[in-house]
């Protein structure tokens, strides 16, 4: 679609978040072990048994999803490919839309980080408690004892992450490597043993299958949430224009197979009726594939590691938004910030002080888990909205130059990518759109507090 317009045509361009394009010290490999890291933390373990109350029709949902996730991962390829800047979202927004678009995107992506890393860790805190008591006969299960060990799954990644950016990728590479292939074995060998008698009805739900498939799909929204963590840690991503739609797409299908695999087997090694009421579905596959109990423990393991993987690179991204923002001006100049080692130390500790205290009120209140999950899952919602929307505007406006089918091509995926993200924010439920939203504006005073103390009055590009 010709050349871009001039600024006087109509579009105007934000000063880019500072980058340092090839200076980081995460390659291809490290990057994609972000990606997966992040995106298949503690909730694949109960994923089987949550869709299964809807039927195998759950299984065509979760096809529907993953189609609209890799459209989401193909969009941050093309935003990080045009600005390979530090925040991802956080940048693509402001360069699309100014400074306040910007911010809040900064704001809501930070929400979710430290929000979303107390959830993680009470889920953790479930498995570490049934290994300790299966393997060394410790009762962990009191109201003090499952903080204490949250806290500990909490500042184990934050200190890790303090210790430079090449610990944390070497961490995130291990701690994916040991979860990714022990749930691709269920995934694979599972296969094996599949009776068609125990995947249940179509549809198990009261209503049509239409209404089971969205229904089952709201649950499956949910599961990709960390797609953008490439392209918001740009900075530290080498060779970025390159690597992070790569590292997006690849870790994104990775994952897209390992849900599908495994859900499969699960779903064909455990009897219907058993998996709806199980509370640990991939110890029940391997206690039906060979016997014995060895498979509780097993998954007990493998839930602890995927935890405290999905925990390391969290807390690194609870830091990398708000540094891109401060060294903008738009969050307050402690978060930009950075220690000898190269890490916005301030950031982390603030993020991880803020995620104990968010423990605290999980393991106080009625129903506070959930609550803490769909809140976080709406509050990610929002960075992927404006980033499909910045994808399409640029395209739209002429201000990126594509041929005609590529045109189509990118128009298309950003489409999908957009619709992906509105079903993801109705699938947050009414409480959590509410709720998400109040904290977004809580967002505004702190704007307008970062913008006198830098005596600014209106936009700033």
């Amino acid at each position: 679609m010709g050349e871009p317009r001039p600024p006087d045509g109509g579009v105007t361009t934000a000063t880019p978040t500072h980058t340092t394009p090839g200076a980081g010290g995460l390659g291809l490999g490290s990057a994609t072990a972000l990606i997966i890291g992040n995106v298949v933390g503690t909730g694949i373990f109960l994923l089987p048994a949550s869709l299964a109350a809807f039927g195998t029709v759950s299984i065509v949902a979760m096809g529907v999803v993953t189609l609209g996730a890799i459209a989401m991962a193909v969009v941050f390829g093309k935003l990080g490919e045009r600005i390979p800047a530090g925040g991802g979202p956080y940048a693509y927004a402001r360069d699309a839309f100014g400074e306040f678009a910007g911010f809040w995107n900064a704001w809501s992506f930070w929400l979710t980080a430290w929000i979303g890393n107390a959830a993680i860790a009470v889920a953790w805190v479930g498995y570490v408690q049934y290994f300790a008591q299966q393997v060394f006969g410790l009762d962990w299960t009191g109201t003090l004892a499952a903080v204490l060990v949250g806290l500990v799954g909490i500042w184990i990644p934050a200190l890790v992450n303090l210790m430079g950016a090449r610990n944390m990728a070497a961490f995130q590479l291990v701690t994916t490597i040991l979860k990714f292939a022990p749930l691709m074995f269920v995934g694979v060998v599972g296969l094996f043993f599949v009776q068609a008698g125990n995947f249940g009805p179509f549809n198990a739900t009261d209503g049509n299958w239409v209404g089971a498939i969205s229904m089952a799909g709201a649950v499956a929204l949910f599961i990709y949430s960390g797609v953008e963590s490439v392209s918001i840690a740009a900075e530290k991503i080498r060779d970025p224009e390159r690597n992070i739609g790569r590292a997006s797409v690849i870790g994104v299908l990775a994952c897209a197979v390992l849900y599908m695999l495994s859900t499969v087997a699960v779903m064909g090694t455990v009897p219907h009726a058993a998996l709806v009421g199980s509370t640990a579905p991939f110890a029940d596959a391997l206690n039906n594939m060979f016997g014995g109990s060895m498979g509780g423990i097993l998954m007990a393991v493998c839930a602890i590691i995927s935890g405290i993987g999905a925990l390391n690179g969290w807390t690194m991204l609870v830091a990398e938004m708000p540094l891109a923002a401060a060294r903008d001006g738009m969050f307050p100049p402690l978060f930009g910030r950075v220690s000898r080692r190269g890490v916005p130390a301030n950031g982390i500790l603030a993020g991880t002080v803020l995620t104990s205290a968010m423990l605290l009120i999980g393991y106080t209140s009625e129903n506070a888990f959930n609550t803490i999950v769909l809140l976080a899952s709406f509050t990610t919602v929002i960075p992927y909205f404006f980033s499909a929307a910045a994808q399409i505007f640029w395209l739209a406006t002429g201000a990126r130059a594509v041929e005609g089918r590529r045109l189509a091509r990118d128009s298309v995926i950003a489409a999908v990518a957009l619709l992906f993200a509105f079903w993801m924010a109705y699938g947050s439920g009414a409480q959590a759109v509410l709720g998400g939203t109040l904290m977004l504006l809580v967002g505004v005073p702190v704007y307008i507090w970062v913008k006198s103390k830098r005596g600014e009055y209106g936009p700033r590009f």
